[in-house]
């Protein structure tokens, strides 16, 4: 981050509190105070951001608090910010594990925000914000083993066939039939993890019949076969190489 001016910044001097570390520099002027963090998503939920997110969101919520609160969800999310904040200045006992589940909170509430604004983006965060998509949407993520049909989407969000794969294309880029697959690969690749679950079950419970066509589907949105992304789930040097495999494939 910078102010603009082209300056170099003063050094800065970390201090290592108990729930988080403070950086500051004696620059002039007004001082500028930033909560910062980071999420890491591990495969394969990161598929489902990288594709269907924007690379930068920016949400504004506002000025609420105490009595002026409304229940929207912009002020839902400057109290929770506002508690946040509390929390990482008070560093008391637990305040770690108090930020990582405001996070997570906080990481919901910004997608719900993102998602009601007239201007959101391209992507799941417009899908969901449509009033007339969002059956279709929650469909897909709550049945994702249903072999849905582009009629009974349209049939849900009261639309006709065209009009459905029209708008949601433009809301998601994507057709739902892409969204459906990368759910199930999603699922799938969860499954997976399960030693005691067989790939014919995993192909069943997202949704195919065959495992052969199972298995061709996994390996061309993952880079790699259901049983070697089975073995790379292992904690191993073989289990790291087929991950750099798989990253390879993809790129």
């Amino acid at each position: 981050m910078h102010d603009g001016s082209g300056a170099r910044p003063k050094p800065e001097r970390n201090h290592q509190h108990l729930n988080l570390v403070i950086s500051e520099n004696a620059g002039r002027g007004e001082r500028f105070d930033l909560l910062c963090g980071h999420f890491a998503i591990a495969p394969p939920h990161d598929r489902l951001l990288r594709n269907y997110l924007p690379p930068r969101l920016v949400v504004h919520a506002g000025q609420h608090s105490g009595e002026d609160a409304r229940a929207g969800t912009d002020a839902q999310l400057a109290n929770l910010v506002s508690l946040m904040r509390t929390e990482s200045a008070a560093d008391h006992l637990g305040g770690r594990a108090m930020l990582n589940a405001l996070s997570t909170a906080m990481f919901a509430l910004v997608l719900r925000l993102a998602s009601e604004t007239s201007d959101a983006p391209v992507g799941l965060l417009a899908v969901a914000g449509h009033p007339r998509l969002a059956p279709a949407l929650l469909a897909l993520f709550n049945e994702p083993a249903r072999a849905w049909s582009l009629p009974e989407l349209a049939r849900l969000c009261n639309m006709s066939r065209a009009t459905l794969a029209r708008q949601f294309q433009e809301a998601l880029g994507r057709s739902a039939n892409d969204l459906l697959t990368d759910i199930r690969m999603t699922v799938a690749a969860n499954e997976l993890k399960k030693p005691l679950m067989s790939t014919g079950a995993v192909a069943d419970a997202v949704g195919y019949q065959s495992e052969p066509a199972f298995q061709r589907a996994f390996k061309s949105h993952m880079g790699v076969t259901p049983a070697r992304w089975r073995k790379a789930q292992e904690p191993s040097s073989a289990g790291l190489s087929v991950m750099r495999e798989a990253a390879s494939n993809r790129a």
